[in-house]
């Protein structure tokens, strides 16, 4: 019965070519862009699942009424903390991932995942312990951890355990080697314990300067631990503070605002989180969702097209299953017949999918910056329900539809008049025209959005502008007046830079263009308390990045003022501070008094997601933090740009010994801050033609059966002196309509879960009429080329072929 089925399958392939080919090459390009967002849905999905204590280790984060949420807290929360029956265990950490270099045996291995933090770290973040132990592994601050990646690097095939090796300036003994078990929030190439001096100098740190992650004993009395944590930020924030500045608790509230803390579980934060609270980022849940849902919209559609040709050419094989079934076969047997073929299609389909992906993985792994393999007991678990699900929802129904063929009737021939089935495959070739609509007009708006944000006016210029980062000595910053001195170091760095022949104009900033600087300070106006973000310039700074001053001027070299009491605001700041007439008005920034000399015309300095902040700019000189200058941006004449760099690259030989020179383009930097939504418009580009030419397959098909049933009647009206033109109306307007109905269909759910992503932008174009009336036009001019081609070539058949049997 097998090697029957098997040669009548073969037979039907062969007679069949076009159809069969379609049928396999739909479902293929439906189950393949599953996999690919099932690969990437495995990936994210897999961050800390190794992870034993992933349910139990909070990070903690907190708000302060309008500023942004900050992963960074005062180290005198830590008394509080120990006093909670459960906390079991309490890591602070300094900012994650710091950059220096190892040196061991005078060989120099530059390293850029580091963290500082406390000896428990590893209790939270158990590690596999390739060398060493995780209890001595920091068990003072002379001790240091690293991966097993770099131990390979520094060490080679040399036992690293009790090895000296020096980083921060500091002699370090390496006490353990680490295996990171899978993906992590936290995967760093070296772990140090340093942190004594910071958590008892606090006079050195801010209210928020560090990481604070927990080990609870019981996760549902989180609630308790996080109250807890907000009456510990109002005793230490609003009435110590208040306390300082002789105000009230309550007036102190009303000026700075109220703390809110939230406990995130590492569960939850590669695609929950707030923040990007771990050093490894978060995912874009909202991209992962996108591409999920995408990806098995078309495999539906693939699955819609082939039920909709396996019926249809069910009418070609009405009379083999008359036969059958007069020769004793039951309908069972019937179901289970065309089942098995399925079963074929659908094994051709997932091993031509899987080549696919193979062929495409390097280039998909390009687009989101991954590694990923198709590897896994998961994913082979995956790919067995896929094509389990595939045969149940393609084959089934095909099967009964065939299995219940009247045997007289098809014997007798009059099957083929029958219109049994073509209600369900005009309803799915609709569903079709739906799907390619929402796809046409959805990718067109996308398109337009994503475009706005390349285009749109930033407020400032970029290009030709790259960001250079400064590495000074450890040692620059020891000396008794350390912001003077980097400062003068980097004025020399400026005086060379002039020196160089395509160089422009270079200045500093303490500020970068990546979306990322959303850091904001106190700013105080008549005694009351605003949130705004606070930036150091050097002269020029505002004229080279084309950044304008709308109302009086920017700072100067010839007036000694812009470096003591000098201060500039941009729009949106003198909004928030309701002043009608800003120039010449006095604002309070760290406890020094400033006189504003100009308005900045807003610029977008984060992401597009997030409104322009408002805005203070001062010299590094004037509030005392010219020794945190870390980055020089140079102004590039358009020609011999190359030239210019590499010139630029043999100063810098010179300026920083240590690491490698390194620059970015800051109009690139800031293109990298909605990277993620060009990403999402060429991935609704490249699934819009998938999807089009999927249904341009079915149309095709559904379209060549459809007229095929017809041609008698064809013949009869070509005989009666029907012309071509009346045939090839007659013939389309069925298809117009049901491309009307898709049309329709379609509208509100592209215009609704469009305008959902829109609400992602903070600069956002409006959805117009336009996208939709163009959807409309390109689907319906695609539909009209297949049928009227298909109906064209009906009109020319030879009409004695149809009806010298009549």
């Amino acid at each position: 019965m097998l090697k029957n089925w098997i040669n009548i399958f073969i037979y039907h392939l062969k007679n069949n070519k076009l159809f069969s080919a379609l049928n396999v090459l739909g479902l293929a390009i439906g189950i393949a862009g599953l996999i690919f967002a099932l690969l990437y849905w495995n990936d994210e999905q897999s961050y800390d699942a190794w992870n034993p204590e992933k349910e139990k280790v909070y990070q903690v984060l907190v708000k302060l009424t309008d500023m942004p949420i900050m992963a960074e807290h005062p180290a005198r929360l830590k008394p509080h903390l120990e006093k909670d029956t459960n906390v079991e265990t309490i890591v602070f950490a300094d900012d994650w991932y710091q950059n220096d270099k190892i040196i061991y045996n005078g060989k120099k291995t530059l390293v850029d995942k580091i963290i500082n933090t406390e000896r428990d770290f590893f209790s939270l973040f158990p590690f596999k312990m390739i060398q060493g132990n995780a209890i001595s592994a920091l068990k003072d601050n002379t001790s240091i951890a690293i991966s097993e990646n770099l131990s390979k690097r520094v060490f080679g095939n040399e036992n690293p355990i009790g090895k000296q090796i020096k980083c921060f300036d500091t002699m370090f003994t390496v006490r353990a080697v680490y295996r990171i078990p899978g993906n992590s929030s936290i995967a760093p190439d070296v772990v140090v314990n340093t942190l004594k001096n910071i958590m008892d100098s606090e006079k050195q740190y801010g209210l928020f300067s560090l990481k604070i992650l927990l080990k609870l004993k019981d996760p549902s009395k989180v609630e308790s631990t996080r109250k807890m944590l907000e009456k510990a930020y109002y005793d230490e924030g609003i009435v110590k503070t208040a306390k300082e500045a002789g105000f009230t608790p309550e007036e102190m509230t009303k000026k700075l605002g109220h703390f809110t803390v939230f406990m995130e579980p590492l569960s939850q934060a590669r695609l929950h989180s707030s923040i990007d609270g771990y050093p490894e980022g978060r995912g874009n849940y909202q991209f992962l969702i996108i591409m999920a849902g995408l990806s098995i919209l078309i495999l539906f559609l693939s699955i819609v097209n082939y039920i909709n040709l396996a019926t249809a050419n069910a009418i070609k094989r009405a009379k083999e299953v008359g036969v059958r079934k007069i020769s004793g076969a039951s309908k069972g047997n019937i179901i289970r017949q065309f089942v098995f073929e399925t079963i074929l299609i659908s094994s051709f389909s997932i091993l031509l999918s899987l080549v696919i992906v193979e062929l495409v993985l390097p280039y998909y792994n390009a687009f989101l910056g991954k590694n990923l393999k198709i590897i896994g007991t998961q994913f082979y678990l995956e790919l067995i329900v896929i094509f389990i699900l595939t045969i149940l929802a393609a084959g089934i129904f095909p099967a009964i539809y065939v299995s219940n063929f009247e045997t007289l009737k098809v014997l007798k021939g009059n099957f083929g008049r029958s219109k049994s089935g073509v209600w369900l495959r005009n309803g799915m070739l609709v569903f079709q025209f739906a799907i390619a609509t929402f796809f046409i007009i959805g990718s067109h708006i996308v398109y337009q959005q994503v475009n706005y944000l390349i285009n749109k006016d930033l407020g400032f210029r970029g290009d030709q502008v790259i960001a250079i980062n400064l590495n000074f000595p450890n040692s620059d910053y020891e000396v008794e007046n350390p912001g003077l001195n980097i400062y003068n170091k980097y004025t020399t760095i400026k005086q060379e830079l002039a020196k160089i022949k395509g160089v422009e104009n270079s200045s500093t900033a303490l500020m970068s263009f990546d979306g990322s600087d959303n850091s904001v300070g106190p700013v105080l106006y008549k005694d009351v308390l605003f949130k705004e973000r606070t930036v150091a310039i050097d002269y020029d700074f505002l004229q080279m990045m084309k950044i304008k001053v709308i109302k009086g001027r920017g700072l100067e070299k010839k007036y000694a003022s812009d470096t003591i009491s000098s201060v500039l605001i941009n729009e949106t700041a003198q909004k928030l501070m309701s002043m009608k007439d800003a120039l010449g008005q006095e604002i309070s920034i760290r406890k020094r008094k400033l006189k504003i000399i100009g308005i900045v015309k807003d610029f977008n300095l984060l992401s597009p997601e997030a409104e322009v902040p408002p805005m203070c700019f001062y010299h590094p000189k004037t509030v005392g933090i010219a020794q945190n200058i870390g980055k020089v941006y140079v102004k590039l004449k358009s020609d011999n740009v190359e030239n210019t760099i590499a010139d630029i690259e043999k100063l810098w030989s010179s300026v920083d010994t240590e690491y490698p020179f390194k620059y970015d383009f800051v109009d690139k930097q800031y293109a990298r801050t909605y990277e993620e939504y060009v990403k999402q418009k060429n991935l609704f580009s490249l699934l819009n033609v998938v999807v089009i030419l999927i249904a341009l397959f079915g149309l095709f098909a559904l379209a060549s059966y459809s007229i095929q049933r017809r041609m008698k009647e064809i013949a009869i009206r070509k005989t009666l002196g029907a012309d071509t033109t009346v045939l090839l109306k007659e013939l389309s307007k069925q298809y117009i309509l049901y491309c009307i109905i898709g049309f329709l269909i379609a509208l509100f759910p592209v215009y609704y879960l469009l305008n959902k992503w829109l609400e992602n932008f903070a600069f956002r174009i409006d959805i117009a009429v336009f996208p939709f009336v163009f959807g409309f036009i390109i689907l319906l001019v695609l539909t009209l080329i297949i049928v009227l081609s298909r109906a064209y070539q009906a009109t020319k058949t030879d009409i004695l072929k149809y009806l010298k049997y009549e």
